[in-house]
């Protein structure tokens, strides 16, 4: 068993993984995977975003491998964001605790002076632990522009694509745990593609288009609403999908709302 974390040597402690993924086979392998690397342990399994990040709270894992796509509920962009959120959550309630406890802290630590060990160092040792936020690990299939981009402003510590080799995973899984940025080569090219060209804002044509396709319309509808083709609504949907770096037509609403292009 895992000593608590306020006991342990850093420098001969393994890494502490939470996987999330909605896929009972793949958490299955990624389990037997992880289980043959040394100084990596899995403490824990979510098959949902809201599991996520309830584990997380609960586990304080160093890193939470990730996937995006996660079924019905939260996705892994909205599951990241949260339990990069975890420590400010978590120092409101260390504060709410900390005010009504002063009284039994005293106690404990004279009782543990008394035993020959220091009650309140140790005390001190895990709230240091439990403040500290888990990385996140981002592990998915999708290398769009849109999922990079989404997942590093939700507070990703790094974003890896499943074809990776397993010593990859691996290298990752620690450089995330010590707070070090790991992207697989193909998204790390995507990111400086971006910084290097800028994609070129909408034009108006295609805020309107957008603006239906938000609405469900098919390409059919949208042409007739606007009083344009449907092959130009086909050509225009292609250079919006190419703006926003995504391929779908949910993806793009979903990009556009973020980016607040949609009224």
């Amino acid at each position: 068993m895992t000593p608590p974390a306020g006991d342990r040597d850093p420098a001969h402690t393994p890494v502490r993984v939470l996987l999330c993924d909605d896929h009972a086979v793949v958490r299955a392998g990624l389990l037997a995977l992880l289980s043959s690397a040394p100084g990596i342990e899995v403490i824990g399994e979510a098959g949902d975003g809201e599991e996520a990040v309830a584990l997380a709270a609960a586990l304080r894992p160093d890193v939470v491998l990730m996937d995006l796509q996660l079924g019905s509920g939260i996705d892994g962009i909205e599951a990241t964001r949260r339990i990069a959120g975890l420590p400010e959550r978590e120092a409101e309630r260390e504060a709410g605790r900390e005010v009504e406890c002063d009284d039994g802290r005293d106690a404990e630590r004279e009782a543990g002076r008394a035993g020959g060990r220091d009650v309140e160092r140790e005390a001190a040792g895990r709230g240091a632990a439990g403040r500290g936020a888990p990385h996140v690990l981002v592990l998915t299939t999708y290398d769009t522009d849109a999922d990079i981009n989404r997942a590093i402003e939700a507070g990703a510590t790094g974003y890896l694509l499943k074809a990776e080799r397993p010593e990859e995973l691996f290298s990752a899984i620690r450089a995330a745990a010590a707070g070090r940025s790991t992207l697989s080569a193909p998204v790390a090219h995507r990111v400086l593609a971006q910084m290097r060209s800028p994609r070129p804002g909408l034009t108006d044509r295609e805020l309107d288009i957008l603006g239906q396709l938000a609405r469900g319309l098919s390409n059919r509808e949208i042409a007739r609403a606007l009083f344009i083709s449907e092959a130009t609504v086909k050509t225009h949907l292609g250079r919006i999908y190419d703006k926003l770096g995504v391929d779908t037509r949910a993806g793009a609403v979903s990009v556009a709302k973020e980016q607040r292009l949609l009224p």
